[in-house]
């Protein structure tokens, strides 16, 4: 059963015990995979595609033919359902571009920003139980709107070797651009090294396993990455008058994904701590992933109780969640109060399943209290600015001396050199 604390007595490592490095043998065995990725490449993911997978590939990119079999195939009204999942994730990403600035105004100078988009990435989609069209829609179409022009998909193989009708479907839907039956660690390796058939890309995105997440930092440098993804994670704040069956049930929807995932409810209310502590045991009996669920709760799950909702509002603010729920009778009045959250779900009527799925906010968000520094993917992820600068030799001689001086005050004479010697030379 899932354990109560006092939020008053409850330590700061009981609420924030969540580590996201891999163990020392993860460690090794991602080193081996990346290796012989590098050295082998096609010739090495096919043999751990076999090792890991159960399947023997001659090809490893999905063909055209399996992407209009994968559309001709999918229930007509699912494919609706993508659709419409994928135009609400457009309208919400396309409010993300940034605009370029230049700027005029000081006499003989121009400077200014722009925004260019990364030009290969790769996505990573894992396999549980099938590849999920819900990460493949919300990866590629941010790429799509920041205008990356190679977007490459890596998700394991079914036992038979394709991939989920689904998964091509919300591919194809998304518009990536070429799709490899190839996944985990060596799927990392492929992309960030490149092999026969992979291509090198310039930046990693996507969830995965602690083999994922690991060679997602062995190989950052080389190419870029979104975050260091840890296991699923809910908080759920609520005042005493949410119903217990529905905080239960967005308690287990997280708690669900794996034994490591973290759910708890944070609430001013005692009552309806304990009616949703009994409530959770009571849905757990019907899950049809009770055995992960209710290791994930009894071993992560925490019920806090606090003064107040001001209090609340800082123990979700410590704790930093992947997805907050506000199920309080003035959602928006307590927004305002919170600082370190992915996503945050205002009031009783929005389950955080709405924002996995379908309303169109991002669902890659950050874990493990990493919500006090990074966001959620968004269209940033995929675009790097640059600055730029002009200065007529007019307007350069006007601050030279500055210039000099500030560089030969940090005693880096060649910074001074470069500009006294255009001031010398101009009226030669």
């Amino acid at each position: 059963m899932i354990k109560l604390y006092d939020f008053n007595r409850i330590r700061p490592e009981e609420i924030l015990n969540r580590d996201i490095q891999g163990e020392a043998d993860v460690s090794a065995a991602v080193d081996a995979v990346l290796a012989a990725v590098r050295e082998r490449g096609d010739e090495a993911l096919r043999e751990y595609t076999q090792r890991f997978d159960g399947v023997k590939l001659q090809a490893l990119q999905v063909t055209r033919e399996e992407l209009d079999a994968a559309m001709a195939a999918l229930d007509p009204d699912f494919l609706k359902t993508l659709e419409m999942a994928a135009e609400n994730i457009r309208r919400f990403h396309s409010q993300q571009v940034h605009q370029n600035f230049v700027l005029t105004d000081q006499p003989g100078v121009v400077m200014g920003q722009r925004y260019t988009p990364v030009e290969k990435v790769g996505v990573c989609v894992p396999r549980s139980p099938m590849a999920f069209p819900s990460t493949i829609l919300m990866s590629v179409i941010p790429a799509k709107i920041a205008g990356v022009e190679d977007i490459v998909l890596v998700t394991p193989p079914e036992p038979d070797g394709s991939v989920s009708a689904a998964a091509l479907a919300a591919a194809e839907i998304a518009g990536a651009d070429r799709i490899f039956k190839v996944g985990g660690a060596q799927a990392v390796a492929a992309l960030a090294y490149g092999t026969e058939s992979v291509p090198r890309v310039d930046k990693i995105v996507g969830p995965g396993g602690v083999y994922v997440a690991t060679a997602k930092r062995k190989v950052f440098g080389l190419v870029g990455i979104d975050m260091l993804a840890g296991p699923s994670e809910i908080l759920v704040l609520s005042d005493g008058k949410s119903d217990p069956r529905w905080v239960a049930a967005d308690m287990l929807s997280q708690a669900e994904h794996d034994v490591l995932a973290t759910a708890v409810l944070v609430t001013d209310s005692r009552e309806l701590a304990e009616q949703v502590q009994l409530e959770l045991e009571r849905q757990l009996e019907t899950l049809p992933r009770r055995d992960i669920a209710r290791r994930s709760i009894a071993d992560n799950g925490k019920i806090i109780i606090t003064d107040d909702l001001d209090k609340a509002a800082e123990a979700a603010n410590l704790i930093a969640p992947e997805h907050l729920e506000l199920c309080v009778e003035d959602p928006f009045a307590l927004l305002g109060k919170i600082r370190n959250a992915g996503s945050i779900f205002l009031g009783r009527s929005v389950p955080e399943a709405m924002g996995d799925y379908f309303a169109g906010p991002n669902h890659t968000l950050p874990t493990s209290g990493t919500a006090r520094f990074s966001s959620p993917l968004g269209v940033d992820d995929f675009v790097k600015k640059s600055s730029f600068l002009y200065y007529t030799q007019e307007a350069l001689e006007k601050v030279s001396d500055r210039v000099a001086a500030f560089a030969c005050a940090e005693g880096l004479e060649a910074h001074a050199r470069s500009v006294k010697i255009r001031s010398e030379g101009a009226g030669k």
